[in-house]
């Protein structure tokens, strides 16, 4: 027996599966005139898209405070492929910074003012989580009616970098350490005048998910390529020389915090991070 929890429209529901368990279930007409508590006719059920966890309930719950649910099960769509096609391990996390993306994205098309992501390929260095991405950007076009260009496969890809891993239990240790790591970078932002503001508010949140996890991920050097990683550093600095000097202390800081190495991956992250929260423009263009 499934029972609705919450209608979304009429072709998409939250579903109680019982043992406190939950998915959102995409069908044509599913939802017609239903309301919480009824049956859903399963034969109508077309995709069925599971939340495993309680993070990832409550993050469902985050995201459809403020977006579309037509976005919601897109970003399900594509983890759901993601962890179905290549036993990809990740953080429930990216369900929000991706349906955040997706959204903001989605916005800045349809008002004319998206612009093609800056972010250096690392196609070579992570294939699989391209592959992802370039499916991801057929179910996007696809779902929601628009065409993006190739280049926001880059985009797409980062979430997945930057959100690989597997969930671990939270304790006491893990969580002071978040505190701290938060209380260096907020330091070191607002040392050189970066808040959260209106018109960043969603790169900011972006960033702070992200260091949430970061306890998790120190001394996490596997499959990581010095050479490659150092080269992609050169090129940002010469493209963002600001935003690389502010990412590079705060880096720098953590690890003489922490007396532990971290991954020189996570520096191109606060690179980009930062990128987004300042604006800051490629050198030597407008």
């Amino acid at each position: 027996m499934v029972k609705i929890a919450q209608v979304f429209n009429n072709n998409s529901a939250l579903v109680n599966l019982g043992d406190d368990r939950q998915a959102i279930v995409k069908g044509k007409g599913i939802a017609f005139k239903k309301t919480k508590g009824m049956e859903i006719d399963t034969s109508k059920i077309e995709r069925t898209f599971y939340l495993n966890t309680k993070s990832s309930q409550k993050n469902l719950y985050f995201l459809i405070k403020d977006i579309p649910i037509d976005i919601v099960t897109t970003t399900y769509e594509i983890i759901d492929y993601a962890i179905k096609k290549y036993n990809y391990d990740i953080l429930d996390y990216v369900y929000i910074t991706l349906g955040d993306h997706i959204f903001g994205a989605y916005k800045r098309l349809l008002a004319h003012t998206y612009k093609e992501s800056l972010i250096p390929d690392m196609s070579q260095q992570y294939p699989t989580e391209y592959l992802i991405a370039e499916h991801a950007l057929l179910v996007i076009n696809r779902n929601l009616h628009v065409n993006f260009p190739k280049s926001e496969i880059k985009s797409i890809a980062l979430h997945f970098i930057n959100a690989k891993g597997e969930e671990t239990k939270k304790s006491d240790l893990k969580e002071n350490m978040t505190k701290e790591i938060n209380n260096i970078v907020i330091s070191i932002l607002k040392k050189n005048h970066i808040y959260r503001l209106e018109g960043n508010g969603n790169y900011f949140d972006r960033f702070m998910i992200h260091l949430q996890y970061l306890a998790g991920r120190l001394n996490n050097n596997e499959n990581e390529d010095k050479d490659f990683s150092n080269k992609l550093e050169q090129e940002m600095r010469i493209e963002y020389p600001n935003s690389s000097r502010i990412a590079r202390e705060i880096y720098d800081n953590l690890q003489s915090k922490f007396d532990t190495r971290i991954s020189s991956n996570e520096l191109l992250y606060f690179i980009i991070h930062i990128q987004r929260l300042t604006q800051e423009k490629v050198k030597g263009k407008e």
